[in-house]
């Protein structure tokens, strides 16, 4: 029993260190005409992932830069929604990601990104051994693989949910704005109206006036 807790706590731990210390995840508010930049040590070998996706503002787009520690880039993409990319650092250093919102006049966006640094560690120190594992062992791995599917997709319908009640906001204002104006429109024409046919009787009463004197 004391070993199946172990095991357990064992998941769930590497659970918690492959999304702390194996990755930076965040979502920020990029203002208008504004440039942001992130950096992250690497050493030479590793393989990384920037995945990134614009959540709310304007068009759900915006430009995404990396560079390798000596300015080179590895990475460009103009004007995108989302989108993944995947590269093996070549060499030590500090690399730089930017996102930037400097084509956009008046339109703030909120961006979420995930930078994966490297392979998960093993769950078990000896999982890499010649011997095949345990039963236990191996419904451990099975489960922490689930769990990490689990958090992947957690946090992929949380984004869509998210862009989804921004567009429905976004909508709603349009809605309302539109329901305003036609009601504008709806007064000036009745007052219109009105005006109208008080000017054709008032008329017709001067005239008959006119004529009886």
């Amino acid at each position: 029993m004391f070993r199946s807790l172990r095991l357990l706590l064992q998941v769930l731990w590497a659970q918690l260190l492959c999304r702390w210390v194996l990755g930076s995840e965040l979502t920020f508010e990029l203002p208008d005409n504004a440039k942001q930049c992130f950096y992250e040590d690497i050493i030479v070998g590793t393989k990384c992932t920037l995945e990134f996706q614009v959540v709310t503002g304007g068009h759900y787009d915006v430009d995404c830069r990396l560079e390798d520690p000596d300015s080179a880039t590895l990475y460009k993409e103009m004007k995108k929604q989302y989108d993944s990319f995947t590269f093996t650092a070549a060499k030590n250093g500090t690399y730089k990601f930017c996102f930037s919102n400097e084509f956009s006049t008046f339109t703030h966006k909120t961006v979420y990104f995930d930078f994966q640094v490297g392979d998960d560690p093993p769950l078990f120190p000896n999982e890499n051994r010649v011997t095949a594992l345990t039963q236990m062992e191996s419904a451990c791995v099975s489960i922490h693989e689930a769990l990490k599917s689990i958090i992947d997709y957690q946090t992929h319908f949380r984004l869509r949910e998210a862009q989804g009640r921004s567009r429905a906001e976004d909508l709603n204002t349009r809605v309302a704005f539109w329901s305003i104006g036609e009601a504008i429109i709806l007064l000036v024409v009745s007052i219109s109206q009105v005006v109208l046919l008080r000017s054709f009787f008032s008329d017709k009463k001067t005239t008959m006036t006119r004529v009886g004197s």
